[in-house]
C-alpha cells in the first residue's frame, strides 16, 4: 500500500505491507525522511486535525488517498498552535478564542468586561481548564446536578461521575470533532481535578490519569470517546509492551537483613531446619537463609520448590510474617492492622452504602456494621468490610477472560470450610495456584483456625482474626513471588498502594482504583 506523507516542505510516498501497524508506519517515515530513531513524531490529516494511534488505521481505511503531514516534537507544537481545529485554548490565544473554546458567547461572558484586555498568559493552564469544564457543565443538561452534588457532598458517587464523564466527552466532540487530540483530552482531565479537587488521585504523577492517561490512551474520558466512535470493523490489537515488574513480582533489595549463609553453610542450615524442633532456632535459621529463599522464588525454574525446600512454613506460624518484614521493614508490615479500623473500614462502609443494594451487599453491610451478630451465615465485621471493598473494586473483564461478579470472586479470596469436613478433599477439588484464605470453623462468624492455601499447601496463620488472616494472605504474594489473582487485581492493588504504600507512585492502577483512593485521601 502507498501512502502520501509530507514532512516540512517535502512530500514522498511511503510503501507499506498489508496489515501494517502504526509503529511500522512511523518507522518507515523516519527511514524515508532520514530522521533519527528517537524522534517523536506527530501526525495531522489534511484538515490539520491531530491523528492519534488509536484511530490511525481506521482513518487510513476510510481515506486511503489522504496526504498525512508529519512533524517532529518541536514542530508539532508549533503546528498545533497554528491550527484552527486543534486546541484554541493555548496560553498565547486571545480572550475571544478562549471564549469560543469554552462555548461561551464573546459578548456575554464575564471575562469580556473588566478583564477584557488582560492577556491570557496570566491565566494558568489549570484555571483555564477548570473554567472550560465548569462552563461545559453549566450549559449541558445534567451538569448542574453534578456541580450541586459535589458542592454538598465534596465528592461524587459512581453514577454522578459517569454522568460527568458522559457530559464532558459529548462537549469535547462538539468542540473538537470526533477525534480530539491528546492535548485536548488532557486539558479536560486537568479541568476535572481542578474543579473537583477530591477527585484527584494523590498517587499518580499528574493526579488525573484515571480520567485520561496520555501515555497509555486509557481512562474514563478515553473509554467514553472510544465507545462513542466505535466502528463495526474490529481494530487490530496494539503491540503489547512489557512494563517493569511491580507489586509481588518485583525483585527487591531487602530493608534490613541479618548475616546470610551461602554455599555449604546454607545447605547445612536448610537440612538442619528439616529436623529442628526449637522454634527460636527455626526462626533464626530462616532469617539466615532468607536471601537463598528469595533467589529460589525468583528463579522461574525453581519457584515451585520453595515449600519443599522450606517445609517449616507448613507447621510453624509466623515465618511468613517474618519474611515480609525482612523485605519491607516492621513499619510497612504493620500498616494494615494499624490503619484499618480508623482510616479505612469506616470509609469503605460509608462508600458501600451507595452501591446497588443486592442481597449480598445488604447482608455484608449488616455484618460490617455489626447489626447481624446472631446470623451464623455471615462473616465477622472485618471480613465483611473487606468483601465490601471487593464490591467497590469488582473484577474487570480483560481480553483473555470474561468478567465475573464480586460474589463469584469472593471464593478466590476466602473460603469457609466446616470443621467437621475433610480439608484434603477440598484441596483435591480446588484449582489454581494463587493463594487464598481457608477459614475453618463451625460457622462463618465462629472461625477457630485460618490457613493460607498456596498451591494446595496449608500454611497456618499466626493471626486468629479475619483481618490478620487477610494481612498474611496479602503478604504471601510477596514472600513467594505470586501474582495477584486476576479477579482480585483491583482489590490487591488498592491495598498495596493505599494501605501498605508499596510502589504507590509507580504501580499502574485502574481508573476505579485511582478514583477510590482519591475519595479516601482527599
Amino acid at each position: 500500500m502507498l501512502l502520501k506523507v509530507k514532512y516540512q516542505s517535502s512530500k514522498k510516498y511511503i510503501r507499506l505491507q498489508p496489515g501494517f501497524t502504526y509503529l511500522e508506519f512511523i518507522s518507515e517515515v523516519k527511514n524515508k525522511f532520514g530522521l533519527p530513531d528517537v524522534t517523536e513524531l506527530h501526525i495531522f490529516d489534511e484538515t490539520d486535525t491531530a491523528v492519534e494511534e488509536d484511530i490511525f488505521l481506521e482513518l487510513i481505511e476510510a481515506n486511503p488517498d489522504i496526504c498525512l503531514t508529519v512533524c517532529d516534537s518541536a514542530a508539532g507544537d508549533a503546528h498545533s498552535t497554528s491550527s484552527s481545529l486543534t486546541d484554541t485554548m493555548s496560553l498565547s490565544s486571545s480572550d475571544s478564542d478562549l471564549h469560543r473554546d469554552l462555548g461561551i458567547p464573546v459578548t456575554g461572558s464575564r471575562l469580556s468586561t473588566g478583564a477584557k484586555n488582560k492577556p491570557t498568559t496570566e491565566v494558568s493552564e489549570s484555571e483555564a481548564a477548570k473554567e472550560m469544564v465548569e462552563n461545559a457543565l453549566r450549559i449541558k443538561p445534567g451538569g448542574e446536578d453534578v456541580l450541586e452534588e459535589y458542592k454538598s457532598e465534596k465528592s461524587l458517587q459512581h453514577r454522578t461521575r459517569r454522568q460527568l464523564v458522559n457530559i464532558l466527552a459529548s462537549h469535547m466532540t462538539e468542540m473538537h470533532g470526533r477525534i480530539p487530540s491528546r492535548k485536548q483530552k488532557e486539558k479536560y482531565a486537568l479541568g476535572i481535578i481542578t474543579l473537583f479537587p477530591s477527585l484527584k488521585d494523590p498517587f499518580s504523577p499528574k493526579g488525573y490519569e484515571h480520567f485520561y492517561d496520555g501515555e497509555k490512551g486509557t481512562g474514563y474520558l478515553a473509554w467514553r470517546l472510544k465507545t462513542m466512535s466505535r466502528s463495526r470493523d474490529r481494530r487490530p490489537e496494539k503491540v503489547a509492551t512489557s512494563p517493569q515488574a511491580q507489586g509481588p513480582n518485583r525483585r527487591r533489595s531487602t530493608v534490613t537483613v541479618p548475616q546470610q549463609l551461602d554455599g555449604d553453610a546454607c545447605r547445612e542450615a536448610v537440612s538442619f531446619l528439616l529436623h529442628c524442633n526449637d522454634e527460636t532456632v527455626i526462626f533464626e535459621k530462616m532469617k539466615m537463609t532468607f536471601q537463598h529463599r528469595q533467589n529460589l522464588v525468583h528463579d522461574p525454574q525453581r519457584t515451585t520448590d520453595v515449600l519443599k525446600t522450606f517445609p517449616r512454613f507448613l507447621d510453624i506460624k509466623g515465618l511468613l510474617n517474618q519474611d515480609f518484614q525482612l523485605l519491607f521493614g516492621a513499619q510497612t508490615a504493620s500498616k494494615l492492622l494499624e490503619k484499618w479500623e480508623i482510616a479505612f473500614k469506616p470509609k469503605i462502609i460509608d462508600e458501600a452504602r451507595h452501591l446497588t443494594r443486592s442481597a449480598e451487599v445488604h447482608q455484608l453491610l449488616k455484618a460490617a456494621e455489626k447489626l447481624a451478630t446472631n446470623d451464623e451465615t455471615n462473616w465477622d465485621s472485618d471480613m465483611a468490610s473487606l468483601l465490601l471493598l471487593l464490591h467497590l473494586l469488582p473484577p474487570t473483564a480483560g481480553r483473555k477472560r470474561t468478567k465475573i461478579s464480586p460474589c463469584d470472586a469472593v471464593d478466590k479470596m476466602v473460603h469457609f470450610h466446616k470443621s467437621n469436613c475433610s480439608i484434603d478433599e477440598h484441596l483435591r477439588k480446588r484449582e489454581g495456584k494463587q493463594p487464598y484464605i481457608l477459614a475453618v470453623g463451625r460457622t462463618q462468624n465462629n472461625i477457630h483456625q485460618f490457613y493460607i492455601v498456596v498451591d494446595k499447601h496449608l500454611i497456618p496463620c499466626q493471626a486468629t482474626s479475619s483481618l490478620g488472616a487477610f494481612d498474611e494472605l496479602f503478604k504471601s504474594h510477596y514472600v513467594f513471588n505470586l501474582s495477584y489473582d486476576e479477579s482480585l487485581v483491583q482489590l490487591y492493588t488498592f491495598v498495596q498502594t493505599a494501605i501498605y504504600s508499596i510502589d504507590a507512585t509507580t504501580t499502574s492502577g485502574s481508573p476505579r482504583v485511582c478514583e477510590l483512593r482519591a475519595k479516601f485521601f482527599n
